[in-house]
């Protein structure tokens, strides 16, 4: 990233959202966001569906951009530069800062190629073969992958190319890791052994995941950002707006917002 360096952020913060507002065309999906994300945690986006928190994942490392109309207005913060700045490369944003999708979606390549192949597009010089088994290590799959390295990432189970899908982002020695409802599509005991994978992994990266799963959220966060939607005048739709950001424990036990609070126990969303 090339940009002059932005206001400063403070050395325990990640990213920093500064009067964030996502649109498509000229609907505003999510507006006015001001969040401030810690280093080394893991934050989750919990709230109703439709509610702009998977929009506002997708803007911290810009793949909206690859959605025709998706504009933002704010600054999101990232090492001191505003990553929407005209002379930021999104290419370079998403290589530090990386995505987990919601259906586990290997490279239709073997096992090794999955975690190779973006390694090698990103320039690693380094030992491939040590490259490929810290990241499978590292995403708790490396027991289940290692005599069968050369197969299709397609033959693994749900469970096990989500992990694969972890390790093929670790691979690119990314700082941020964002996972959007990583465990939607994947049975109980495959999600419990990727949530133990982020406790492990938030020792060496920020994590931030939306999850629909208030359990989950329990589980895995250290923050937890609450987002809601209301009625846009006139009756076109719903714009999401972030309603308390807190540690988990208090959005849980203690929320400063009602609509929080009736979220949080099961009266809507």
């Amino acid at each position: 990233m090339t940009a002059s360096p932005s206001s400063a952020v403070a050395s325990d913060i990640c990213m920093s959202l500064q009067d964030v507002t996502i649109s498509y065309g000229s609907f505003e999906a999510v507006k006015n966001v001001y969040m401030d994300l810690p280093k080394g945690k893991v934050t989750a986006f919990i709230g109703p569906s439709g509610c702009g928190k998977s929009t506002v994942l997708r803007a911290l490392n810009r793949m909206n951009d690859l959605i025709p109309g998706c504009t933002l207005k704010g600054r999101v913060i990232f090492d001191h530069h505003d990553l929407y700045d005209k002379r930021v490369d999104p290419v370079e944003v998403r290589r530090r800062i990386g995505m987990v999708f919601q259906k586990p979606n290997p490279f239709p390549k073997s096992i090794y190629e999955n975690i190779a192949f973006g390694a090698r597009i990103n320039g690693y010089k380094g030992d491939m073969d040590e490259l490929v088994e810290r990241s499978l290590r590292k995403a708790a799959v490396w027991d289940e992958c290692k005599d069968k390295l050369k197969e299709s990432g397609f033959s693994l189970s749900g469970g096990q190319q989500q992990r694969l899908c972890i390790a093929r982002a670790i691979a690119t020695e990314p700082e941020v890791i964002l996972m959007d409802e990583p465990c939607s599509a994947l049975d109980p005991i495959s999600t419990l052994k990727i949530e133990e994978t982020m406790h492990e992994l938030k020792r060496s990266y920020t994590i931030m995941i939306v999850t629909h799963n208030m359990q989950q959220a329990v589980r895995v966060a250290d923050m937890t950002a609450f987002f809601n939607a209301e009625a846009v005048e006139g009756g076109s739709g719903k714009v999401g707006y972030l309603v308390e950001f807190n540690e988990t424990e208090n959005i849980f036990n203690s929320p400063s917002q009602q609509s929080t609070l009736d979220y949080v126990s099961g009266r809507f969303g």
